[in-house]
């Protein structure tokens, strides 16, 4: 296979009906952006990671990058305003590399409801839910050897 970025313009971005326009546009030119790191996560199956991420953590598809199979190459996904990307990417994935160097902490209200959904979902327990230095916190490690803490602030900031 060519390289993603030789192939891109083959690609069409599919739009989801169920979300705002405000939710998928980022616009840099605005005043009023803000600069954000989103994780790209490097998977084996694009198909399995996107269904994985959609079934167990309840994350939003908001587009994706087919390949002329149909298969998902790349795909932007959210958790509530938190974005974050997968590649179908078998060199680059944690197993290729015998491990990991990041993991992501998704700060929710509910981190016990989010890690229990994860968990029945084929997630795979690191740390069962726990308060700790502040924080209720669990982690998984998701179908493809990324790490996952789901937690929540015990005393808020003031």
């Amino acid at each position: 296979m060519n390289s993603l970025a030789a192939e891109i313009g083959r690609y069409t971005a599919i739009e989801y009906p169920n979300l705002r326009e405000d939710e998928m546009a980022l616009d840099v030119g605005d005043a009023n952006f803000t600069a954000s790191i989103a994780p790209w996560l490097s998977v084996p199956d694009g198909d399995a990671a996107l269904d994985f991420y959609t079934r167990a953590f309840g994350a939003v598809e908001l587009e994706q990058l087919p390949d002329e199979t149909g298969h998902i190459v790349v795909a932007q996904l959210a958790l509530g305003q938190a974005r974050f990307w997968l590649q179908q990417d078998d060199d680059s994935s944690p197993a290729a590399l015998g491990g990991i160097s990041v993991r992501m902490i998704v700060i929710v209200d509910d981190p016990d409801g989010h890690f229990a959904r994860a968990v029945a979902n084929g997630a795979t327990q690191v740390a069962s839910m726990h308060n700790a230095h502040g924080w209720r916190t669990g982690r998984v490690v998701d179908p493809f050897g990324h790490h996952w803490e789901f937690a929540t602030p015990l005393v808020h900031a003031r």
